[in-house]
């Protein structure tokens, strides 16, 4: 099957092989909505958006980020994953801050990103993230037909509806998430 950036892309529900552990259970607990999932094997080397957009000619409209983002007001911390396109960058003291309840907030900590998620660094996705994480999405990602998102490992990408990840469990759909890159 064929899909963004021409890459092999196959049903990802049995493929527990290019799936982070996490992910898996997740796509395996998520039933009939996980069939719409497909998973793609690529070279580690092109897990980087910019890399992968480059090497395929995939557009960068439909590829999303899932980054991992903390704060804390007095002694409580919040942790959540914001999805937004790769066009964009999530809107991390702003949107991010007032959702997470927090004085300040920043991209947490990577070696607490990957441990915390179960997932590669530069393959955390939001499906299968702990569930005392927010899930926040911004609202374009699901105007998308199709996304291109990471799936927990460096070896390989998901694609699903856009509309999809609005409906993961405990996902926020928050307009105006990603805001957009500046001109290079």
């Amino acid at each position: 099957m064929t899909g963004p950036g021409g890459l092999a892309w196959e049903p990802a529900p049995p493929r527990a092989d290019l799936l982070a552990p996490p992910v898996a259970a997740a796509l395996e607990a998520w039933g009939a909505a996980a069939q719409q999932v497909l998973v793609a094997e690529i070279d580690p080397d092109l897990a980087d958006t910019a890399a992968l957009v480059e090497a395929t000619g995939a557009p960068a409209s439909v590829m999303a980020n899932c980054v991992v983002v903390n704060g804390r007001r007095g002694d409580v911390e919040r942790i959540a994953g914001c999805v937004v396109l790769a066009t964009t960058r999530a809107d991390v003291n702003g949107l991010v801050r007032k959702r997470l309840d927090a004085r300040k907030a920043s991209f947490l900590d990577h070696d607490r990103a990957v441990s915390g998620s179960g997932m590669e660094f530069g393959g955390i996705t939001p499906v299968g993230l702990p569930p005392e994480w927010q899930v926040l999405v911004d609202a374009a990602v699901l105007e998308v037909d199709v996304v291109v998102i990471g799936s927990g490992v460096r070896r390989s990408k998901l694609a699903l509806p856009g509309a999809l990840l609005g409906q993961l469990p405990g996902a926020e759909v928050v307009e105006g998430l990603g805001v957009p890159l500046p001109p290079s």
